[in-house]
């Protein structure tokens, strides 16, 4: 197992290279400029889209999209990955979190309005795309598209189920004393029933969660907040300042509150991995920008919201402990507690007392079941393009999924962390080139959509406009409006 964890480590540290954070960076502002920035000019219109449009029987309402996309992205990035970024890059790294946060909607809104733009109509009615499907029929290039599949299918099926299933077996196994075995093995029972099940399944499970579980997390944050104020503008300066380097203590590691930041950031929010485009996909609504900037809100919430809750509730309690990168440390103060969950899960508890480490284990269960149902509808949309119909493809990746979320388990935080890793870091190598090249397509729907909004209309996207073949008729209910 030592020598397993050796490999995917290193195999990680090839994948996620300064190459793939400046790609991050780079297209995040590029598409920012390109676009006009409308994760800022725009956000009244995203709150208001979250509401607009209403389910069908052929997809999913606009809002039950953004709870399944939220409810993917709100997992153990946003605690145990935080924390991890905290370990290795210091508080600066929260800063390259909120930064790629900021210019990482842009690229998520790219994804969306593609996504949606370049859905089809399946044979049960249902709507499917995603990036696979614009790189087919977007860029012309059904090769790359299968490799996107496949990646798909790899990441969100096979190495990024584990991640969630480990922290969450950590922190009922600090909480209430179980053994991991038995916590996996229920979850997995439960994750079953869920997943054989459907879209519509998945979308209703995230509706009710998601909502429920943050506003809790959310609630410990601010009472920390309350309770430390005095403690936050000392805090943010360090954040500021170890980001830049200023920060004389934790000067030296700089780079490495880029990279993990970068890298942490991508973690919690999956902005530019394609994966937001597949649930956007799903979605009924009457022009691509909509569900682009509704998606481009969730990475806000996922982030700036969720993710800096958890940086608070460690950083004000000083629950945290910071490597030199050479196995030794520059900041302790809380002794020999592992970086990862328990590290949030110790700040509850120093500050409540026990009984909040269990509220948060059975908040973690919501966190682990929505991201969990969202990675499997990932895999399934892209087994159905690889395979159609075919049953036995779909119950296959649905067994596996169920038993790489067992695998976490059973195997070391390190080793398994680093395999979700290199399922995004695939992701994004492979989707981040994709929407670069077809920014020119994001941008021209925007203007559309903008253009109508001028005019006092409901926006209606005419995809022949593009040069886009709806030869599903999936905007075939639009067409005459």
């Amino acid at each position: 197992m030592e020598n397993f964890s050796v490999l995917v480590n290193e195999l990680d540290a090839l994948i996620w290279s300064m190459a793939l954070v400046s790609l991050c960076l780079g297209a995040g502002l590029y598409l920012s400029v390109r676009l006009g920035f409308p994760q800022v000019r725009l956000i009244g219109e995203m709150v208001r889209l979250l509401f607009g449009d209403k389910k069908s029987e052929h997809g999913i309402s606009s809002f039950q999209s953004f709870a399944t996309t939220v409810g993917a992205r709100v997992g153990m990035g946003n605690i145990a990955g935080v924390a991890t970024a905290i370990f290795i890059g210091g508080p600066g790294s929260i800063f390259w979190m909120w930064m790629i946060t900021f210019i990482g909607a842009a690229s998520a809104f790219t994804e969306s309005v593609l996504g949606q733009a370049y859905k089809i109509k399946n044979s049960s009615g249902v709507f499917m795309g995603g990036p696979a499907y614009y790189l087919e029929h977007g860029l012309k290039c059904k090769n790359y598209a299968r490799l996107f599949a496949v990646l798909a299918v790899m990441g969100p099926g096979l190495l990024l189920p584990g991640v969630q299933i480990n922290s969450l077996v950590l922190v009922f196994e600090e909480a209430f004393a179980v053994d991991r075995t038995i916590v996996g093995f229920i979850c997995c029972a439960l994750l079953a029933f869920i997943i054989f099940g459907s879209i519509k399944r998945i979308s209703k499970v995230a509706e009710i969660l998601t909502p429920f579980m943050c506003l809790i997390y959310m609630g410990f944050a601010v009472i920390i907040l309350g309770m430390n104020f005095d403690k936050i503008p000392g805090m943010l300066q360090m954040i500021v300042t170890s980001a830049i380097g200023a920060e004389p203590l934790f000067a030296g590691i700089i780079g490495s509150a880029v990279s993990w930041g970068v890298k942490r950031g991508i973690y919690s929010n999956e902005a530019g991995m394609g994966c937001g485009a597949i649930v956007s996909a799903a979605a009924e609504t009457s022009h691509p920008a909509k569900q682009g900037l509704i998606q481009a809100c969730s990475i806000y919430v996922d982030t700036l919201l969720i993710g800096t809750a958890t940086a608070l509730i460690i950083m004000l309690t000083g629950t945290y402990n910071v490597s030199d990168g050479q196995g030794g440390l520059l900041f302790s103060s809380i002794g020999d507690i592992e970086s990862g969950i328990k590290w949030a899960q110790y700040a509850l508890m120093n500050t409540f007392g026990a009984w909040s480490g269990k509220v948060l284990a059975v908040i973690i269960v919501l966190f682990v079941f929505t991201s969990l149902t969202g990675y499997c509808y990932q895999a399934e949309a892209n087994i159905r393009y690889l395979f159609k119909r075919n049953k036995l493809a779909l119950n296959t990746v649905r067994i596996i999924f169920v038993l790489a979320s067992f695998f976490g388990c059973l195997v070391n935080a390190d080793a398994i962390w680093a395999l979700g890793d290199i399922g995004y870091g695939l992701l994004g190598w492979a989707n981040i080139i994709a929407i670069i090249l077809m920014a020119p397509k994001a941008v021209a729907i925007l203007r559309d959509y903008e253009q109508q909004k001028k005019a006092g209309r409901d926006p209606v996207f005419a995809p022949e406009k593009f040069g886009i073949d709806d030869y599903t008729g999936a905007w075939d209910k639009y067409k005459n409006q």
